[in-house]
């Protein structure tokens, strides 16, 4: 897939692993000889917020539609597509956004057994008008004269709509037609495939070299730990590094699952002194990312240097890291992951991330595959940086750290209490550091602490959905947080999705 700049450019990716076949995302200036190294049965084009007309709209390479493969434009790549091979592309008198009618006027190939009349989502204000020559037009709706194309000749396709979103009823259906109908891809692959894949690979590439893998016991490190260990055995050793920033209890947890349960050799590093020292008086939030992603490097190098001076550092870092701290598809910085975006320049260890081409419900299944117990597996996402970035606005310290353990302690009892830990992607606590509230308790003022509960549903944490939690276990939590904690006296709630706002506070 080559991104133009879309919103749901990541989604296209997933729907299509989703129909079986394992799909890439590349930035839409990507040199041809990447896309050609890749031997790709076919090519996506996404859409984007530009006009094709505008001066700085993101162009289509006549030679993206030479390459002898199936091509599919969605949207902004359809429109691109219709340009460049001389069909007309008008601004329409109407935008067309949300749901829509889709009329099939000639089903061809890519439409063929899908009803006459159905429901499409729209996102787009220029339209098609007339398609290039040798092309047949499809479908139309009631503010696109042409929706949809195909020239089945030279595997050209189009769709003015998104099929990769929920909204479109039929769109996984379209995608699967044009993958397996016009790519003829087998639709098998699966995200437990990678397996054998990663371990050949990192066999080949390790050979006999000692190798150490930052655990920090989320589902993924954990996967990442036990694919590397099953390639190489005991050629890996863990490092488990407490910074003194992680949840009640959890270190002992991940030491105990991984040295007790599955063998994996491990060494616990308690550096608790050491990162709080060098996050006092740092308040912004990538400056904290940045410095903790750095001081894990420097803990792993000292261990590494016990150990043999091992030359290769195993990583869980996923596609959804990679994405949003800049990397591999040409988009914008939305925030640095310690393990991505905030690595050292002068990096001792060549990085080994199995888990890299994958999101986190895949690294589920394949943590699933290789035996890691459901505890772990469901394991809400816990970032790298752990509650360092949950005290916001503020300096890190060992009170307020406290503070927000106790809280979170208390949010994550109710929530499995309530039979709803694994209906969450994540639910967790934030402590505004600088903020303080009157309240009154046991008929004296206070001027406590105030705790936000922050609870979302997700796929992938590419968009999120704030999670509507009943009234009666909200009002539970709160009564417990200031009751529990004597310095907090106010609970809020944050109602905030993704767009516009993070997951993660900082």
């Amino acid at each position: 897939m080559l991104d133009f700049g879309g919103q749901y450019s990541q989604l296209i990716a997933r729907r299509v692993r989703e129909c079986g076949v394992f799909s890439e995302l590349l930035p839409h200036h990507v040199p041809l000889e990447e896309i050609k190294r890749r031997k790709p049965r076919g090519l996506i084009l996404s859409g984007g917020p530009a006009s094709v007309y505008s001066e700085d709209a993101p162009r289509l390479r006549p030679e993206l539609l030479e390459l002898g493969i199936p091509v599919l434009g969605i949207c902004y790549g359809m429109q691109a597509m219709v340009l460049s091979l001389g069909g007309r592309v008008e601004a329409a008198e109407v935008g067309e956004f949300g749901r829509s009618r889709l009329t099939v006027i000639e089903p061809g190939c890519l439409l063929a057994g899908l009803p006459a009349e159905q429901a499409c989502w729209m996102s787009h204000r220029d339209t098609v008008f007339q398609p290039p020559p040798g092309f047949t037009a499809l479908a139309s709706s009631s503010e696109s004269p042409v929706a949809a194309i195909e020239d089945v000749q030279r595997g050209l396709y189009g769709i003015q709509f998104h099929p990769e979103v929920v909204h479109t009823p039929h769109g996984t259906e379209i995608l699967t037609t044009f993958l397996g109908g016009a790519c003829g891809c087998d639709l098998d692959w699966s995200p437990a495939s990678v397996i054998d894949e990663q371990i050949a690979d990192i066999r080949a590439r390790v050979g006999d070299g000692r190798v150490v893998c930052g655990l920090s016991g989320g589902v993924d490190s954990s996967v990442a730990a036990l694919l590397v260990h099953r390639a190489i055995g005991d050629q890996l050793t863990c490092v488990f590094v407490d910074h003194g920033l992680m949840r009640k209890g959890e270190g002992d947890q991940v030491i105990a699952a991984f040295r007790d349960h599955f063998k994996v050799p491990l060494v616990a590093v308690d550096a608790e002194e050491r990162f709080l020292a060098r996050l006092a008086g740092i308040t912004e939030p990538e400056a904290k990312r940045k410095v903790i992603g750095a001081e894990f490097i420097r803990v792993f190098e000292e261990e590494a240097a016990k150990l043999g001076d091992p030359k290769f550092l195993v990583q869980g870092t996923l596609y959804s890291d990679v994405i949003e701290s800049g990397g591999g598809t040409g988009a914008a910085t939305i925030k640095s992951h310690h393990n991505v975006g905030g690595l050292p320049e002068d990096l001792r260890f060549d990085l080994v991330e199995p888990l890299r081409g994958l999101f986190k419900d895949e690294v589920r299944q394949v943590g699933s595959e290789l035996g890691l117990p459901d505890r772990l597996v469901w394991r809400q996402p816990f970032p790298g940086p752990g509650l360092g970035i949950r005290i916001v606005g503020g300096e890190i310290t060992k009170e307020r750290l406290d503070i927000l353990r106790d809280a979170d302690w208390v949010l994550m009892d109710e929530i499995k209490a309530a039979g709803l830990y694994r209906n969450l992607w994540q639910s967790f606590c934030v402590l505004p550091a600088d903020v303080r509230t009157v309240g009154v308790q046991g008929d004296e003022r206070s001027y406590g602490h105030v705790i936000v509960v922050r609870a979302v549903t997700s796929d992938d944490a590419m968009t999120a959905d704030w999670a509507r939690l009943p009234y009666d276990l909200i009002e539970k939590i709160s009564s417990r947080m200031i009751n529990e904690i004597p310095a907090v006296n106010r609970v809020v709630l944050d109602v905030t999705s993704k767009p516009p706002g993070t997951i993660e506070w900082e």
